[in-house]
C-alpha cells in the first residue's frame, strides 16, 4: 500500500497538511522546552532542563567561536540556538511512530471542505500524517533560503562596500560567474543535504516496518542510528549557517 501526502488545493496552491501540522508541532515542542528552561531560573540550584539548555547555549557558542570572533558572533547566538533545537526536534519526530488513514472504498476524505489530492491510479489509498518536517524538501529549502538571504543581508548591512567588492576582486572579476554559481548552490546543498538524510532514514524505517516481527531487532538498531544522524544533521546545518554568515561579515582587514 502506497502512502500519499495529504494535500489539498486552495486558490490553485497545494498545501501539504501533514507538513504544516508537523511544523506547528515542532515549533510548540521547542517553545515548551525553552519555556521550561527559563521558568525557574536559578544560579545556585539550576534544574535539569535549565542545565540542558545552558549546555546547548555553550555548544552553540563554541560553534560560533570556530567560525568567527565571538564578539561578532554574539548577535547570532539566538539564531544558532533556534536552528539546532528546531532541526533536531524536527528530525526526531518521524522516528517513534506513524499515523496513517486509509480510504474506505472509493471515498476520498476531505479536510476543511477540500478533498485530498490523489495523483495517478492506486489500488489502495492511504495518507501518512506523521513525519519529520525535515523529511519534506520544501521545509528544508525554506530554512536554507532564510539562512542564505540572512547572510547576504548581514554582509550588506555591516559593510556593503566590502561585500560587493568581494565578488569582483576575489581574486579577479573573471571569477564573478563562479561566485554567482556558489551563491546559487549554497541553499541547494544546505537544504537538500538535510532533506536527503532525514527522508532516506524515514524510507528505511518504512521498509523495516514492512518486515513485521522479523524487523524488530533491525528497527532498534536503526532508531539509534537515526538519532545519531538527526543530531549530526542539526549540528552541520547550524555550523554551515555560521560559516556562511562569517564569510559575509568577516573581512580580511578584521584579522
Amino acid at each position: 500500500m502506497e502512502h500519499l501526502a495529504p494535500k489539498i488545493e486552495v486558490a490553485g496552491i497545494e498545501f501539504d497538511l501533514a507538513a504544516i501540522m508537523m511544523i506547528v508541532i515542532s515549533s510548540l515542542i521547542v517553545f515548551i522546552i525553552a519555556r521550561l528552561a527559563v521558568r525557574n531560573l536559578s544560579v545556585e540550584n539550576p534544574g535539569k532542563v535549565q542545565n540542558f539548555m545552558e549546555w546547548i547555549v555553550e555548544f552553540v557558542q563554541s560553534i560560533i567561536g570556530q567560525t568567527m570572533d565571538p564578539k561578532k558572533g554574539r548577535p547570532y547566538l539566538a539564531l544558532g540556538l533556534t536552528l539546532i533545537l528546531y532541526i533536531f526536534v524536527s528530525n526526531m519526530l518521524g522516528l517513534p511512530f506513524s499515523i496513517v488513514t486509509e480510504a474506505h472504498g472509493n471515498h476520498i476524505p476531505s479536510v476543511f471542505g477540500h478533498q485530498l489530492i490523489v495523483t495517478g491510479e492506486h489500488e489502495h489509498l492511504a495518507w501518512s500524517w506523521w513525519k519529520s518536517p525535515t523529511a519534506d524538501a520544501s521545509m528544508t529549502m525554506a530554512l536554507a533560503l532564510i539562512v542564505i538571504v540572512l547572510s547576504h543581508v548581514e554582509g550588506i548591512r555591516q559593510n556593503a562596500k566590502h561585500y560587493f567588492k568581494h565578488y569582483v576582486n576575489n581574486p579577479n572579476i573573471v571569477f564573478l560567474p563562479i561566485h554567482l554559481i556558489e551563491v546559487v548552490s549554497k541553499p541547494l546543498t544546505l537544504g537538500l543535504r538535510l532533506f536527503g538524510n532525514i527522508f532516506a532514514g524515514e524510507v528505511m524505517i518504512g521498509v523495516i516496518l514492512g518486515m513485521g516481527w522479523i524487523g524488530i531487532p533491525a528497527m532498534l538498531v536503526w532508531q539509534g542510528f537515526s538519532i545519531f544522524v538527526g543530531a549530526i544533521q542539526s549540528f552541520v546545518f547550524t555550523m554551515l549557517t555560521m560559516v556562511y554568515i562569517s564569510q559575509s561579515i568577516v573581512h580580511e582587514e578584521d584579522h
